[in-house]
């Protein structure tokens, strides 16, 4: 598969999640936003679990629960908390800035070296976000910008962590993903209990709610995102983080009747103009994506120098040249 199509494919996950807010506005229950965290991880790790038939072995039991920590159990409640405390405007700008986090979280543990363009990628995206969804009326709390911060800083954490540790060999993103939504999902259950209680009561809507949040929006959704991680740089990824608050603009407007003004459409325009230029290719990418072509036969290798080569010298200089050419299949 090229680069384009699993970025594609990688870029589905952030729209899927851009669609929570109207699932959650619409079908789930009200002021249950960790008990909704829970339901999303755990039901849909253990279904993973199940298809793969796959659990952790060795370090990968500790580095399961690190990365689901980060990626799940620490990112939502600390998100929702931000979504609480802070305009849902503020909360996602604070989220759009994770990308910053990844780029020099990328440079310090994964030696990826932080583009200029790659942060003015991130930074411009930032800003037609903010266009998109900040009020005149938006305040600002301690609590809720430090959570938010910290939820930003704990999934770019998670992203460049997952991409550093990879997958067990001959294991799937089925299985890994399932770790994490699992261990994510099980630090967020005792957290939910103490803050909001017993679980509501459900009924059809939130049902199909919930089945909705489990298998697309967190199941298929974090297997095509871990996905991209493997496939792609970390920074080229978390670029991909602004189409979730566009996404939820955009179905707003569609589905939820809420107007955009032509500010927000210009904002729109920006992010998603800076999101695309973020993926385009560097000149390390193309230099590494440029087939090398072989040579055409043997005797077009360049013989060594000197007056005499013996054929046991001659035939070394020949593997040794042939082992560098990439060879297709």
């Amino acid at each position: 598969m090229n680069r384009v199509a699993t970025i594609a494919l990688t870029a589905l996950a952030p729209i899927s999640w851009g669609s929570t807010y109207a699932v959650a506005s619409e079908l789930l229950p009200p002021d249950r936003p960790l008990f909704t965290g829970a339901m999303r991880a755990l039901p849909a790790g253990l279904l993973l679990i199940a298809l793969s038939r796959s659990l952790p072995k060795g370090a990968w039991w500790w580095k399961s629960a690190v990365l689901g920590t980060l990626n799940i159990g620490a990112f939502f409640p600390l998100l929702f908390l931000a979504a609480y405390r802070l305009p849902g405007g503020v909360a996602a700008v604070l989220g759009s800035a994770g990308p910053l986090f990844v780029v020099g979280l990328a440079a310090l543990v994964l030696g990826e070296r932080a583009r200029l363009r790659t942060v003015l990628a991130a930074v411009v995206a930032a800003f037609g976000v903010s266009m998109v969804v900040l009020t005149a009326d938006a305040k600002l709390d301690l609590i809720g910008v430090v959570a938010g911060i910290v939820s930003s800083a704990s999934m770019g954490a998670g992203t460049v962590m997952t991409k550093r540790w990879g997958r067990p060999e001959g294991v799937g993103p089925l299985a890994v993903t399932g770790w994490q939504l699992t261990a994510g999902g099980l630090v967020i259950i005792p957290i939910a209990a103490l803050v909001e209680g017993a679980p509501p009561a459900l009924d059809g809507k939130a049902f199909l709610g919930y089945g909705y949040m489990m298998l697309i929006n967190t199941g298929a959704a974090y297997v095509l995102w871990f996905r991209g991680i493997g496939k792609l740089s970390a920074t080229s990824v978390t670029l991909l983080g602004p189409l979730s608050p566009l996404t939820a603009a955009v179905i707003g407007w569609a589905a939820l009747g809420q107007a955009l003004t032509p500010v927000q459409v210009v904002g729109m325009a920006i992010a998603f103009g800076a999101t695309v230029f973020g993926q385009l290719p560097g000149r390390a990418d193309r230099a590494a994506a440029t087939p090398v072509a072989a040579p055409a036969a043997a005797a077009e290798v360049a013989a060594p120098e000197g007056p005499f080569s013996s054929p046991e010298e001659t035939d070394r200089n020949v593997s040794m040249d042939l082992g560098n050419v990439k060879v297709r299949r």
